[in-house]
């Protein structure tokens, strides 16, 4: 029988450690694991993937590459110079990876936008773009659409690069609209008859909080866009010659001046 001293002790050593044996050595005290956190998306749609670079076509020349996230799919485009140019059939294929999400409705690519995107591409060394949005099929018919009804507008991501400084590069190549997206986390380019920059914080799905910014810096763009010899683009037609169409002088609409900045439903944003 424990003398009453010893069973005294037991007892304390049993209530500051329950469930350890005596003589086993006393555990660490841990805290509950919680499972790994979800990574936003619009922080994987930035991540570029390690190691990885465009493919280059037989003139060592970095090819476009296209690839979607709402629509999973990809396509690689040879350029026939290093500020662009693509083929009516790479135009083709790219309207096809850009086509309506929700619809699968198709629309001719403007070549200048892809172009610009072309552009950005090479300019941040990116192994693609991907896309979060190209064509959307307009709302109703008869009224004024958005560029992204026109097949003038993408919303995309740079993997590797921020949007800040995506942004800041598109509004250098003039005639073009820039909207950048935080709270979604995607940038926005359309090329237009002048340029126009905005910010939207609104969240994907929600209504359009467009603020306007940089005006002086959009018109100086467009006049150094024109003292370079680029043209902008004309009134919106359908035409099946993209050679022709990018041969024809293109001088600014008289309308360019009362267009309305931002179209119908140009800040929509769209979730993946």
């Amino acid at each position: 029988m424990l003398s009453r001293p010893l069973a005294i002790a037991l007892t304390a050593l049993t209530a500051l450690a329950p469930g350890v044996a005596l003589g086993d050595a006393p555990k660490r005290a841990t805290v509950a694991k919680r499972g790994p956190q979800a990574v936003p998306a619009s922080r994987r749609w930035h991540t570029a993937t390690p190691g990885k670079t465009a493919p280059v076509d037989p003139a060592g020349r970095p090819m476009l590459v296209l690839q979607g996230l709402n629509i999973p799919d990809r396509v690689e485009l040879s350029a026939h110079a290093d500020r662009g140019g693509f083929s009516a059939h790479d135009a083709d294929r790219a309207a096809h990876v850009m086509r309506d999400s929700s619809t699968g409705n198709e629309h001719p690519i403007d070549p200048r936008l892809l172009d610009m995107i072309y552009r950005l591409q090479t300019h941040f060394h990116a192994h693609e773009i991907r896309i979060i949005s190209g064509y959307r099929t307009p709302r109703q018919k008869g009224v004024r659409t958005s560029n992204h009804g026109k097949g003038r507008a993408m919303d995309l991501v740079v993997p590797g690069a921020s949007d800040e400084d995506v942004a800041r590069f598109a509004r250098e190549q003039g005639f073009a609209g820039v909207g950048i997206y935080p709270v979604s986390g995607f940038v926005h380019v359309d090329v237009r008859e002048r340029s126009y920059f905005w910010v939207d914080t609104s969240g994907p799905g929600k209504r359009s909080r467009i603020r306007g910014i940089l005006a002086d810096l959009a018109q100086k763009s467009d006049a150094q866009a024109l003292a370079r010899g680029d043209r902008p683009v004309g009134p919106f037609q359908i035409g099946t010659d993209v050679d022709a169409a990018l041969g024809s002088p293109q001088a600014p609409s008289s309308s360019a001046a009362s267009a309305s900045p931002i179209e119908e439903d140009e800040g929509d944003t769209v979730s993946p």
